[in-house]
């Protein structure tokens, strides 16, 4: 069909107002679009225009995008226009004109002014596309989390105007992220993450904002007035991520909170963050459900940054070294073993192990402790043996913090291969463990060493976990009954200590273990011991940790039968 002069000047008024509205700066006007889009599409007999929007070509193909039909009379079936555009970014946009099949198809003269038309709406909309997609990418995670970013901005509004105060900043982690999404699956577990960020957002409302920051780990910026109902839903958020059978779980979170008053000198963003993040990592260190920030805080923080400067120079120094507690036999007095613990001599002046262990546990300098320790005994046992000394059995510790380390048995290996000593002289204590996912891999390691002929041992049995399951599935050498579960002098004979006692020791010798109690300090505990035939005892009743020169030279003989 030719175009009349009407036509033709109702397209050249429609083309200037496309153009104008694609040249403008401004934000996208939608229904603006729609109308001029509409007009277009009736002049040329369109019956219906669709525009796809895809993040990426795997999306394309898998149709998982956006499809909006900006205009339909609902004759549309014949497509005459496509058109398709990637933008650098990779993203997708297609563009698809159709008319009816009665109606007169569109002539050479009218197909050449449709795609000039449709070529300049398409533009349009790909470059407001990209701006949306920009957008999303800046302040969204590849999970479609509002990310870091976002709360960042939120809270720079926020400042710029004046409304930070009043306000409370939380970063929370949620408990046993892990064991769930092994307990339910990696699919069900992505949904109750995505649950409880749901309703933590319907919670704070949209004065407030939350934001992930990776993983199961969230920040928070709401009112002082729901300090208390969003506080109290940390411990304890019910989603039921299985509506067919019914199940529901409670995921529970730690937090840390800073109350942001107008005493708050807060100018940016980011001093927000300084203050949130180390209280969250004190709470997931000693267990505490929420800390608040304050001052002990920057305190506490500038004396871990030390203590840790400090030890490392003090390995380099050489002002750590290993100490021996005596395991002695209850019947003979004779040293069967000990325990090798370290003291850090600075300064003249001892660092007692409370001050620097906890501190250490927060990072992997654990670690290095522990190989620096029983590389230390290592050598130890090798000039006793190159003396011609008797050599009992030397017991080393090592942390939790191990258990992620697939090559730690290859390390003790390398290590003890390295000095030449057999292995029937060394043991490794591991703590008891609190989660299935470190069940597990303890279980790894001590099946490890049990195949290598490495002796284990569980430290403070009693102390912590203690289930049946930890010594009745792991292939340990030796349990240490912790001094909690070691009755007193002022204990009944026949009170619930002493027959708690002595059920552990019987449960352990009759699946095969050995025992020893550690913390003994008196001559009726010894007595209790023998009593329930739990053959060695570690406590001061005997010895302290003693220097190194001081063990070895009761290394031949019974130095302890006056105590037994």
């Amino acid at each position: 069909m030719e175009m009349d002069k009407d036509r033709l000047w109702k397209y050249y008024q429609l083309m200037e107002q496309i153009t104008d509205m694609t040249c403008r700066l401004e934000d996208f006007d939608r229904e603006e679009f729609v109308n001029l889009l509409s007009q277009f599409c009736e002049l040329f007999r369109i019956a219906k225009g669709v525009t796809e929007f895809y993040t990426n070509r795997r999306n394309e193909a898998e149709k998982k995008g956006e499809i909006l039909v900006d205009f339909d009379n609902g004759r549309g079936e014949i497509p005459v226009i496509y058109r398709r555009v990637s933008p650098p970014s990779g993203v997708v946009i297609i563009g698809t004109l159709y008319m009816a099949k009665d109606d007169e198809p569109l002539s050479d003269e009218e197909k050449e002014k449709v795609d000039m038309v449709y070529r300049l709406l398409m533009s349009f909309i790909a470059r407001n596309r990209l701006q949306r997609t920009v957008l999303q990418f800046a302040f969204t995670d590849e999970d479609g989390f509002a990310n870091r970013r976002s709360m960042m901005n939120f809270i720079d509004e926020k400042i710029v105007k004046g409304e930070q105060y009043g306000n409370i900043a939380a970063c929370i982690n949620l408990k046993n992220f892990n064991a769930i999404n092994q307990e339910v699956g990696r699919k069900k577990g992505d949904y109750i993450l995505r649950s409880v960020y749901e309703y933590l957002k319907n919670e704070i409302g949209e004065d407030g904002h939350i934001s992930r920051l990776g993983g199961d780990n969230f920040i928070l910026f709401f009112r002082n007035e729901l300090r208390d109902k969003i506080l109290e839903s940390f411990s304890g958020i019910p989603v039921e991520y299985d509506p067919v059978e019914h199940k529901k779980i409670i995921v529970s979170a730690r937090a840390g909170v800073f109350v942001v008053t107008k005493e708050t000198e807060l100018t940016v963003p980011g001093q927000i963050m300084e203050r949130i993040y180390p209280a969250v990592q004190i709470a997931r260190q000693s267990g505490q459900d929420i800390v608040f920030y304050d001052g002990k805080i920057i305190e506490m923080r500038e004396h871990v940054a030390k203590v840790r400067k400090d030890f490392a120079r003090g390995l380099e120094k050489k002002e750590i070294v290993a100490f021996y507690q005596p395991k002695v036999d209850v019947n003979t007095g004779k040293i069967v073993g000990a325990e090798a613990l370290c003291r850090w001599f600075r300064n003249g002046q001892t660092v007692m192990p409370m001050e620097f262990i906890p501190i250490l546990e927060r990072s992997m300098d654990i670690c290095r402790l522990d190989f620096f320790m029983f590389e230390t005994v290592c050598a130890d046992i090798r000039r006793w043996l190159d003396e011609g000394r008797t050599v009992p059995r030397i017991s080393v510790n090592f942390s939790r913090k191990h258990l992620n380390n697939p090559d730690l048995l290859g390390r003790i290996l390398e290590i003890i291969n390295r000095y030449e000593i057999r292995r029937k002289y060394l043991e490794i204590e591991l703590t008891e463990t609190t989660t299935d996912v470190e069940f597990n891999q303890l279980n790894r390691i001590v099946t490890g060493l049990h195949r290598e002929g490495i002796s284990a041992s569980v430290d403070d049995f009693g102390n912590g976990y203690s289930s049946l399951n930890l010594i009745r599935s792991i292939p340990w050498d030796v349990i240490k009954i912790d001094r909690s579960l070691l009755p007193t002098d002022s204990d009944n004979e026949e009170g619930i200590t002493n027959r708690m006692y002595s059920h552990v020791v019987s449960m352990a010798t009759d699946i095969g273990l050995k025992c020893i109690t550690e913390g003994v300090e008196t001559k009726r505990q010894v007595d209790i011991l023998r009593k329930n035939n739990c053959p060695v005892a570690q406590g001061f009743y005997f010895d302290k940790p003693l220097p190194a020169e001081t063990f070895e030279k009761l290394l031949e003989g019974t130095p302890y039968r006056d105590k037994i």
